[in-house]
């Protein structure tokens, strides 16, 4: 079990602290993020919380998938680790 949550469908307008206030009430949130685009610093959808303890983050997601957080209906689920590598490549000679 993992202490870090994933949270999908977040209306464009969530702050990362909305997110932190709609989390802190299943236990201590250590990490809060809603994830922005790197050149228009616009809200991709989706964030992350992560939890003191694994009995937090579970409980909060129990209880907040399917809920809803301004205005929209959001997905909660465990966070899954990043792949590593990929990216990239590049283009090879041509002629």
């Amino acid at each position: 079990m993992s202490k870090r949550l994933f949270c999908g469908g977040l209306a464009w307008g969530t702050t990362t602290e909305d997110l932190r206030e709609a989390f802190t009430p299943f236990g201590e949130v250590t990490d809060a993020k809603v994830v922005t685009d790197r050149e228009t610093g616009r809200s991709r959808g989706f964030g992350f919380v992560t939890f003191t303890t694994e009995e937090a983050a579970s409980s909060a997601r129990e209880s907040m998938d399917g809920a809803t957080l301004g205005g929209r209906t959001i997905r909660v689920d465990l966070a899954r680790e990043r792949q590593g590598g990929g990216g990239g490549g590049g283009g090879g000679y041509r002629r």
